[in-house]
């Protein structure tokens, strides 16, 4: 049975699919989809509850138009979740590969290096070089970057040292085979989905980092609309309309979730264990 097809049949995973496809859609389409200009404010219009007549799902504290900055702020929120993963990804996998399969000194040297990262939490590691690298977006996808490249390294170099010792490798070896086609040949092949999979069940955390940095001030930078900014902008308005104060936070946990929920479905229909 293919990989398409197990995931087919997994109804949480299709579910979840459907939810990202939903937003990935909605942030493309945001000019034809938003009701409003989501840069437009009115003092004489902020804070309107949800279900208003001119606003479905409220103002914000400057009267802009809710529904139309949390379509236009997927935008960002989706760019800062998934590049860094995207080149964690190309990244972490190649220093993995190259690593676990030549082996020995340089195996080690590699390894000692990521374990430096690891002593520190992922989020405290992500503010800390935002922080020395500068406030901005991106900034805030390098420092993600770095945060996530030692984490797929390391699942990259187990799953490679696995697989160099198999026969099939050692066969190509003993075959005269260059270590660049073993590698692209015989070893990628059969790597690719482990680390492919661990990859994507980081966008969720990469989602809630990075929407963190801007809720400090240290990602997207005002009047942009990003969820995590959006967070901190309408901390001031939590007591007067709690409902319209929660609603990116509410956007950040859907999307999250789904993308949690759709790797472990990827997880179950690559069958990697």
């Amino acid at each position: 049975m293919g990989v398409a097809r197990r995931l087919a049949r997994d109804p949480i995973a299709v579910a979840a699919a459907v939810v990202i496809l939903a937003i990935v859609l909605a942030v493309i389409f945001a000019p034809w989809l938003a009701p409003a200009d989501p840069y437009r404010s009115s003092m004489l219009r902020r804070l309107r509850p949800i279900g208003d007549a001119a606003f479905p799902l409220g103002s914000d504290e400057l009267g802009r138009d809710m529904l139309s900055r949390l379509i236009f702020g997927g935008r960002l929120s989706l760019f800062m979740g998934l590049l860094p993963v995207a080149l964690a990804f190309l990244a972490g996998s190649t220093i993995g590969i190259v690593a676990g399969y030549v082996g020995g000194w340089v195996n080690m040297a590699i390894m000692r290096v990521i374990d430096v990262f690891f002593a520190f939490p992922s989020v405290l590691l992500a503010v800390a070089l935002s922080g020395a690298l500068g406030a901005g977006i991106s900034n805030a996808i390098v420092a993600l970057t770095v945060v996530f490249t030692p984490q797929v390294a390391r699942v990259a170099e187990s799953v490679t040292t696995q697989i160099r010792s198999r026969d099939f490798v050692e066969a190509a070896r003993a075959s005269g085979a260059s270590t660049a086609t073993i590698i692209r040949v015989h070893v990628l092949g059969n790597v690719i989905g482990p680390i492919f999979v661990y990859a994507a069940s980081l966008i969720s955390v990469s989602m809630i980092i990075a929407s963190g940095l801007s809720f400090l001030g240290l990602g997207s930078k005002p009047p942009e609309p990003e969820w995590g900014l959006m967070l901190n902008t309408l901390r001031s308005a939590i007591y007067i309309q709690p409902s319209i104060a929660a609603l990116p936070g509410a956007m950040i946990f859907i999307t999250s979730i789904a993308f949690n929920l759709l790797s472990d479905g990827l997880r179950s229909a690559l069958e990697v264990r």
